[in-house]
């Protein structure tokens, strides 16, 4: 027997992939909260990160390496978000069926070369240099409305931050 179209399209809402998903951005946002609370005025970069977000997605994830100098564990909670964006996006190709997802440049930019001699720091540095540009071309690259798509997503994320963070901060 055929069915007809509308029970057809109640298949498919009812379908797991058919509908909204918010793709767990409140748990996770908890989760990065919760597992940075505890470092001095850390959480206050949640608010930060909300503000970031215009300015792009490179800028967004360039920050954490302007942090490495000045604050590492502020650092880690950049870093820690985008890797949890990028597992969010991944997540949402696969719910997707690799149809319209993104994945999410994010590649290790530290040199793993000795820095033991001043030709070997020149070296290590420009290893990182290399690897930051490259990064940096691969985020540009991607095309633009999938560029929007994960603004959309990094924004409603660090909202979320913030609110746990405005329940957690101690």
């Amino acid at each position: 027997m055929v069915q007809d179209k509308s029970e057809e399209v109640q298949d498919k809402t009812q379908d797991e992939n058919y509908h909204f998903q918010p793709y767990k951005l409140d748990q996770y946002a908890q989760e990065l909260v919760l597992k940075h609370r505890h470092e001095d005025k850390v959480l206050n970069e949640s608010h930060k990160m909300r503000m970031a977000v215009a300015y792009g997605l490179e800028r967004f994830w360039g920050e954490h390496l302007r942090l490495k100098r000045e604050n590492k564990d502020k650092a880690q909670y950049w870093k820690d978000v985008w890797d949890k964006l990028a597992d969010i996006l991944k997540l949402a190709d696969i719910l997707n069926e690799g149809e319209g997802g993104i994945t999410l440049p994010n590649d290790d930019v530290t040199s793993h070369l000795p820095a033991r001699t001043r030709d070997e720091k020149q070296a290590k540095e420009q290893d990182e240099t290399d690897k930051i540009t490259a990064m940096a071309k691969k985020i540009w690259k991607i095309e633009l409305p999938k560029q929007r798509i994960a603004l959309m997503v990094l924004t409603q994320f660090c909202e979320a931050l913030v609110w746990w963070t405005q329940r957690y901060k101690l």
